[in-house]
């Protein structure tokens, strides 16, 4: 829209649902949001989340990593076609691939996740159960820049939701999910209006929500 911001293109990785592709999609949809989605690509072709996409109008690809020898051509192949179709940044919404440091590399600063845990707490898979096994008060999601280590980049925001007395797994994860669909659409703006750097391992936000403050509840705060 002349004289609107520039929208940066932007592709979503996905293996399953797609409910924060979903959140994503949503966003996008405004007019005013600096991100616009050029992809939607996934490693599995059964991802109910490629119908999400095809009902939006957007582009997909499928490139299934079973069908390529080795992780490097994988990804060269993911590589690819992020290229061809003019990506600018990339979201990881439930792709169940680790990605090598080369692939990172190249996509440094501009590849981020979501991840169902306060990171640093509850890397890896079973966040939700394992949270009620430690007997957390807090739980909740982080969105961090990808780096080599798993579950290990410069965290750009974060969302805490209580554990409630009685909470089992499916309960605790539904909270969780409610707070990862607000987040991560909050944390892309920034990423694609070019308001977060990284300062020792950190990442700092320009003009963040709310002054000083690098953790977000949805429930409280807008990027603005």
């Amino acid at each position: 829209m002349p004289g609107g911001p520039r929208r940066r293109a932007t592709a979503v990785l996905i293996s399953g649902r797609g409910s924060n592709l979903q959140a994503l999609i949503d966003a996008a949809a405004a007019p005013d949001y600096p991100a616009e989605i050029v992809l939607v690509l996934s490693n599995r072709p059964e991802a109910k989340g490629l119908a999400r996409a095809e009902a939006a109008g957007l582009p997909t690809r499928v490139i299934p990593h079973h069908a390529h020898a080795t992780r490097p051509a994988f990804e060269a192949a993911l590589t690819e076609a992020l290229t061809e179709a003019g990506a600018e940044l990339v979201c990881l919404a439930g792709f169940m691939r680790v990605l090598t440091e080369t692939f990172v590399t190249r996509w440094q600063g501009r590849l981020v996740n979501i991840h169902p845990s306060l990171l640093p707490a509850f890397p890896g898979l079973d966040t939700h159960a394992r949270a009620l096994a430690a007997g957390v008060k807090l739980h909740g999601c982080t969105v961090h820049q990808v780096s080599a280590e798993v579950d290990q980049g410069p965290i750009i925001g974060q969302a805490a939701v209580p554990v409630l007395p009685g909470d089992d797994e499916p309960a605790l994860a539904a909270r969780v999910l409610e707070a990862e669909h607000r987040l991560y659409p909050l944390c892309l703006r920034l990423l694609a209006e070019d308001r977060i750097r990284v300062e020792g391992g950190r990442a700092v936000i320009q003009d963040p929500p709310e002054a000083g403050t690098l953790i977000m509840n949805p429930d409280q705060e807008r990027p603005g």
